[in-house]
């Protein structure tokens, strides 16, 4: 697949998923609410959070099918660095009420106020982060 065939197809079946899990199921398609409701006390939404959480671990194994390679991931952060932004990520998804795929995807397609201004200051975050780790604190 082209360099520019594969972000559109990719960002066409993110779409999809999303449409497809609002219309079916009322639902948002946001991440962090899907999986951190599997941890939650209340088991009655365990069937399609689960499914959908496989569908995305299967995308891989899909891709490896079809371009019969894996997708190519370079990470070039030490072990330290990539467990402390993950730690991040997850208490900024708390404090934000939701994460890159909810907000980002979802909640501006619905012109969410609230949406909005999150994806702004997580990007905002995102390049002062970036310029930090790379001209300060290095990985």
């Amino acid at each position: 697949m082209s360099a520019f065939l594969s972000p559109l197809v990719g960002g066409l079946l993110i779409g999809a998923s999303a449409v497809v899990l609002l219309l079916g199921n009322g639902r948002i398609a946001g991440i962090s609410g899907i999986a951190g409701g599997l941890l939650g006390p209340s088991r009655r939404d365990t069937l399609w959070r689960g499914a959908f959480l496989v569908g995305l671990l299967l995308g891989p194994i899909l891709y490896r099918m079809q371009a019969g390679h894996w997708p190519e991931v370079r990470m070039e952060a030490s072990w330290p660095m990539l467990i402390a932004a993950g730690l991040l990520v997850g208490y900024g998804t708390r404090l934000g009420s939701g994460c890159t795929s909810g907000h980002g995807v979802c909640g501006i397609a619905r012109l969410s106020p609230r949406s909005i201004t999150a994806v702004a200051v997580f990007m905002v975050v995102a390049a002062v982060t970036v310029f930090i780790v790379r001209h300060g604190i290095g990985t």
